[in-house]
């Protein structure tokens, strides 16, 4: 069904409707296009369009098409090639069941309006149902960084040894991450729910709309305060793009360490069997396919926002046909994310730390070189000096093959005499940890705080 046929004499040609209709991605719409054709319904309603009896036969009508879709979701996949688009096919089923009523709901109202109204709503559902998704997996890196409160694995720089952290340093850097993704999410929701309902076409509805409680009625926050603005505006999805690419790249820098970590040179973690898979060639195989898939999945996200923008970037006010391409993006973005989201749980609560050869590896790489250097700094020495000592007490170690704590007192003070016996203790890694008790440090007792705080914080999500 099109609702455009008075002033065309010939048939649109196949495929042009192949190209032309949404149908075969916005049927996604269908539940939020029945939602605002019944606000709409009870708005036109209040101007004096419709009666009290034809309010209540079109709204019971949408009703049962609303229970007719959630009980049969496949009959609006098959009217493709029938029907347009969702508006279409929602009209089509309503003058099926009332007659000519149905035809009286579009009263006032524009396909460029209703489209905008319905994409915001859905976007609305969907950012909540990420945002549940980020609290579980934020949640399970919580309980991971709880879990190996007092495992010791070296952190890095340049993909170096660099100095000791806690792992659960580690798994709370990455939760920090997750949590400004939502609180993104989260803002980025406000500038969604704003309602373009009553734009008309790009000029405004010439009915007396009560604007305001028609976007109370939606559960928008409020109306739209320009109607050329509101037919043409995808900043929200660009935005809601945005928020989602970011993280994509925030789980595939994830994925990214857990990866390096299972490989046989780090061997800090084994990854379940349920979240890996082997070689169909090399029996020994076991490849931590999740997180790749992770890491692959940010470049789609990423396509999905570059899509967009690209759509946007030169198109005049007010509604353009391209705009019909931002859904496929959202859409698949969303569906994307979320399959990311609910599978990180799964892979870090089966993750299985080898805490000793963390730790074992937080020992080498002279990783506690900088713990000598405060060590020389703490006898009265400047630090760039005692950096520059530190380098050539390193070159020592590597050239006896022996980590700093095993150099003997005498070699070390051949280069700086100030050196003494309280050296050892200074080197040991749990002291390099006790001395980074500050806020946001690796200290044990910060960690732990960490831990506490942000547990509470992400209950509060």
């Amino acid at each position: 069904m099109a609702l455009w046929g008075g002033r065309f004499t010939g048939e649109a040609d196949p495929l042009f409707r192949q190209l032309n209709d949404s149908l075969p991605f916005d049927f996604r719409l269908l539940a939020q296009d029945i939602e605002g054709s019944l606000a709409w319904a009870r708005a036109i309603a209040g101007a004096g369009v419709l009666t009290p009896d034809e309010l209540a036969n079109l709204s019971a009508a949408l009703s049962s098409l609303a229970h007719e879709a959630a009980a049969s979701p496949d009959l609006i996949i098959a009217s493709i090639g029938r029907d347009e688009d969702v508006h279409s096919y929602v009209e089509r089923r309503l003058i099926e069941m009332v007659g000519p009523l149905g035809k009286k709901l579009h009263t006032g109202r524009s396909r460029n309006d209703q489209v905008a109204t319905d994409v915001r709503l859905w976007t609305r559902a969907a950012i909540d149902a990420r945002l549940n998704e980020l609290t579980a997996a934020r949640e399970s890196l919580i309980n991971l960084a709880d879990r190996e409160r007092a495992t010791i694995v070296p952190g890095y720089t340049h993909l170096q040894r660099a100095q000791p952290i806690l792992f659960a340093h580690w798994a709370l850097a990455h939760q920090e991450m997750l949590e400004r993704d939502a609180a993104r999410l989260a803002d980025a929701r406000g500038r969604v729910n704003i309602c373009p309902l009553g734009s008309g076409a790009l000029a405004g509805t010439t009915y007396a709309i009560d604007r305001d409680a028609l976007a109370r009625d939606l559960g928008f926050d409020h109306a739209s305060r320009n109607s050329l603005d509101a037919t043409a505006d995808r900043d929200f999805i660009a935005e809601t793009l945005f928020c989602l690419a970011q993280t994509g790249v925030h789980l595939s820098r994830l994925g990214e360490d857990l990866i390096l970590f299972m490989t046989q040179e780090y061997g800090f973690v084994e990854m379940a069997d349920s979240v890996t898979s082997g070689s169909s060639l090399m029996p020994q195989k076991k490849n931590p396919d999740a997180c790749e898939l992770l890491r692959g999945k940010s470049g789609r996200l990423i396509g999905s926002l570059v899509s967009i923008l690209t759509t946007m970037k030169g198109l005049p006010l007010a509604y353009n046909k391209d705009l019909q391409e931002d859904k496929e993006p959202l859409f698949d973005a969303m569906e994307q994310l979320s399959l990311c989201l609910r599978v990180l749980p799964r892979i870090l609560d089966g993750l299985k730390v080898r805490r000793e050869v963390c730790r074992e590896a937080a020992l080498g790489g002279y990783a506690n070189a900088t713990e000598l250097a405060d060590y020389l700094v703490g006898k009265g020495i400047s630090f760039r000096e005692a950096h520059d000592i530190v380098g050539h007490i390193v070159l020592v170690a590597i050239e006896r093959k022996a980590r700093l704590e095993d150099l003997p007192l005498d070699a070390m003070q051949a280069i700086s005499p100030v050196i003494q016996q309280d050296v050892a203790v200074a080197l040991r890694l749990e002291a390099g940890l006790a001395r980074r008790e500050v806020p946001g440090g690796t200290g044990p007792g910060v960690v732990a705080a960490a831990i506490d705080a942000t547990r509470e914080r992400n209950s509060r999500s």
